[in-house]
């Protein structure tokens, strides 16, 4: 009887690793083109609970984001991390972006960024290097997808391929 349960035991344990849930890591950005406002205009949108875990771990502060009790400092450590971590190159030139805020959906938060007074006839390529939360999680994927000109692509960024490239 003893044996019977150990063997049971045996075979149940591998189908037991396989019922919890597994958390995924990913991002999803849009980088558009508005003719009306000339502005390369930016959204990312990435999981609530990774993110403050990665401004935790980096700056060691508590944001509680999306609760009554987010911290005065917290689009500040945002953008900041924004800035290291995810950086645009138009011609090869690095080039500034404006954080316009955030905003939450349940579970995560939607970052905007926008590039004013861009002459989108004028430029060749546009570069994206996005190495969002790969600091903190191996398994991060960020999806780019690029829709200017009429041109659509599309970009899943790892730590070790964090750079892709749109020419137009």
């Amino acid at each position: 009887m003893n044996y019977l349960k150990k063997s049971l035991f045996v075979l149940i344990l591998p189908l037991l690793a396989f019922t919890v849930a597994h958390k995924f890591y990913v991002s999803v950005t849009n980088i558009n083109y508005s003719e009306k406002d000339q502005a390369l205009q930016i959204t990312s949108r990435v999981f609530i609970d990774d993110f403050e875990a990665v401004l935790l771990e980096r700056y060691g502060i508590e944001t509680h984001l999306a609760t009554d009790s987010e911290t005065a400092l917290a689009d500040g450590y945002i953008e900041k991390y924004l800035r290291t971590k995810f950086l645009l190159h138009i011609d090869g030139e690095q080039t500034k972006y404006i954080f316009l805020g955030k905003q939450y959906d349940n579970d995560v938060m939607i970052c905007y960024l926008e590039i004013p007074d861009v002459d989108l006839s004028a430029i060749k390529s546009i570069e994206v290097q996005n190495e969002l939360l790969t600091d903190l999680f191996d398994e991060q994927q960020n999806v780019v997808h690029f829709r200017l000109k009429g041109k659509k692509k599309s970009f899943v960024l790892i730590k070790e391929n964090n750079k892709g490239m749109l020419n137009l």
